[in-house]
């Protein structure tokens, strides 16, 4: 019943249910996008079908994910009133411009692009999704400005006991910034790709609609190999640039007590002793953290007991290590899912490209459809990490979780909160899961058209005939 753990608790638990919508709706506004484009290109109506039914599940989704964002900002200022107090003449613009701004030019823009199929010209009408689509990156885009500044804080001034701005373009030019929403955002359009890719995967094994679905399936394939790269990419850098800027947390993911040899390994397994601050059974590759760190084959990394020194002598005694086995592990799967993602898009590109999807055995359709778990794993893991391996930190450096929570709320209410939250999510995953379904189940078929049994492409045999 502590109330910071509790206000924790809450935090997570409501970021990671609103962190399944956000990347799941900026993938899907660049997917829908796409194939209204191409519609608009090569006049096909196939495409315009294929945009209006992804289309069902991208508003089901964004209206989700509206209610959760309004749950998540409800608990923020109930349960981190101190917090807010420190950080919001910095957290005061950036915040401001992506609710009156980015959100608002989403929301009008996809108003017209719902209501205008029939009343806007083809150019116009794709404006609109494409302004949609930028307004669903102008939302992540001043969400991370905030959080880029709790990882490394700049543009800023200590008045009073408060982080005030003092330079907003230092905000917006944040290094953490520049390297975090990239990686973020090309997190997301990996997780519409693999979203419309096992949904197509699903159809094709029910051979439901199966060239429309073939279609879509080449479409996010191809997008989801491009950017589950490009994540690994960036990625890459957000690590080096982690090594300096917060150097504790990068010791915790790797679980490095003491500083590394020079050249360092990287450890893929470690059974880890918290207590007593040391590793047992260990797998490590040589070189390769070295590598990972520095882009070359040699160098150390600081371990978390000197790091702890450092920290006690430049902000005072308190224990600065954040939770090891978590920040380690949270890592990992983060990685492992990224890196299954990579290898299964490549494969499907290879699939299309040779033009042997339809010969391909139904496995790997099957393992596309369980592979929509994966981004979202490695989104959770991403975040966990991030915020996690920060600890005992809220703003780095600057001021602390412990003093974040608000004064004047009891773990009674905070507890509360947290099971009628979690009451509120259990319902709206259920009505999302139904709904979901339902417009799956249905295909892209209009109900007020006469709904035709798609033609089965394979013979009685299985075989691809057409």
């Amino acid at each position: 019943m502590d109330p910071v753990m509790l206000s924790r608790i809450q935090f997570a638990s409501t970021t990671l249910f609103h962190f399944i919508f956000v990347p799941l709706s900026i993938g899907l506004a660049l997917l829908i996008a796409i194939m209204e484009t191409m519609y608009v290109i090569k006049g096909k109506e196939e495409y315009k079908k294929m945009a209006k039914f992804w289309a069902h599940l991208f508003l089901i989704n964004f209206a989700v994910g509206v209610v959760t964002g309004i749950l998540q900002e409800f608990q923020f200022g109930m349960n981190w009133s101190d917090y807010s107090r420190f950080v919001g003449d910095v957290f005061g613009a950036p915040l401001a411009v992506e609710a009156l701004l980015a959100f608002f030019l989403e929301s009008t823009f996809l108003g017209l692009w719902i209501f205008g199929w029939d009343r806007l010209s083809k150019k116009l009408h794709l404006m609109s999704i494409w302004l949609v689509f930028f307004g669903t990156l102008m939302s992540a885009f001043w969400i991370i400005v905030a959080n880029a500044f709790m990882q490394v804080p700049v543009g800023y001034e200590i008045n009073n006991g408060r982080a005030e701005m003092n330079d907003f373009f230092a905000l917006i030019t944040n290094k953490q910034l520049l390297l975090e929403f990239p990686h973020t955002v090309l997190a997301a359009f990996m997780t519409g790709a693999f979203f419309v890719v096992g949904v197509s995967a699903y159809k094709m094994l029910k051979r439901k609609d199966y060239e429309f679905f073939k279609k879509s399936f080449i479409i996010a394939i191809i997008v989801g190999m491009v950017s589950s790269i490009g994540v690994a990419l960036v990625g890459h850098s957000q690590a080096q640039y982690l090594v300096e800027t917060q150097p504790m947390k990068m010791a915790a993911s790797e679980a490095l007590w003491d500083t590394s040899s020079d050249p360092a390994p990287w450890t893929v397994f470690a059974t880890i002793d918290t207590d007593n601050k040391e590793n047992g059974s260990t797998f490590q590759i040589p070189y390769l953290l070295s590598f990972l760190s520095y882009s070359k084959f040699s160098g150390s990394l600081e371990g978390m007991n000197q790091l702890q020194e450092q920290y006690v002598e430049e902000y005072g005694p308190g224990d600065y290590i954040p939770p090891v086995k978590t920040t380690f592990w949270s890592f990992r799967i983060m990685v492992g899912s990224g890196s299954i993602l990579i290898l299964l898009s490549m494969y499907g590109v290879y699939l299309v490209a040779r033009k042997k999807l339809d010969q391909v055995n139904k496995w790997f359709l099957h393992i596309m459809v369980w592979a929509i778990s994966l981004p979202f794993i490695a989104n959770w893991a991403g975040w966990i990490m991030t915020e996690i391996g920060r600890q005992p930190w809220t703003v780095f450096g600057l001021f602390k979780t412990e003093d974040s929570v608000s004064p004047n709320v009891s773990a009674g209410q905070i507890l509360f909160s947290l099971i009628s939250f979690s009451l509120a999510y259990l319902i709206l995953a259920i009505i999302l899961v139904y709904l979901f379904l339902r417009v799956i189940k249905k295909g892209p078929h209009d109900s007020d058209t006469h709904k035709e049994e798609s033609h089965d492409p394979f013979d009685k045999e299985g075989n691809y005939v057409s």
